[in-house]
């Protein structure tokens, strides 16, 4: 079940591209985008991925850190982070601990092919640790632009 906003977000620690450990709640004081994406390099998590990359400085601006998740690999995702220049953490949740916490893993169907996988979904957290937002069905191209909206409407 996807948290609902208002409530505590799970802690975690998970490994980034470059091996660093990362745990949400020593984030606490700044807003932090978690962004939960199906599998590295494929064209709609990249178009994501790049929208959010471009975007960065204006995330930086607002003091919002920049999480992406996957089930991939560290080495994955380090590849996935230098072939676009990635310059926010990318998270391994290779064991799905992270993405069944935030109901986020589960039934697909895809070309009337149904799997497990993980559904773009993304949190806002604000800086005590609540969860602000949550966005499902996210748009890849839309989504960068879509929580900086959100963002400045409450500055």
């Amino acid at each position: 079940m996807i948290p609902s906003p208002g409530t505590l977000a799970p802690d975690f620690t998970l490994l980034d591209q470059d091996g660093v450990s990362h745990t949400l709640s020593q984030r606490r004081g700044s807003c932090v985008l978690l962004y939960f994406y199906p599998k590295d390099d494929t064209p709609g998590c990249t178009k994501q991925a790049c929208m959010l990359r471009d975007a960065l400085p204006d995330f930086a601006s607002l003091d919002v850190v920049v999480y992406g998740i996957s089930v991939d690999s560290v080495k994955s995702h380090k590849k996935f982070a230098d072939k676009y220049g990635l310059p926010f953490m990318l998270l391994a949740d290779e064991k799905k601990k992270v993405v069944n916490a935030f109901g986020v893993w589960g039934k697909k169907k895809m070309m009337g092919r149904e799997y497990d996988g993980i559904s773009r979904t993304s949190f806002l957290i604000a800086p005590d640790g609540t969860i602000e937002k949550v966005y499902e069905n996210v748009k890849p191209e839309l989504h960068a632009e879509q929580v900086l909206e959100d963002l400045r409407s409450h500055a």
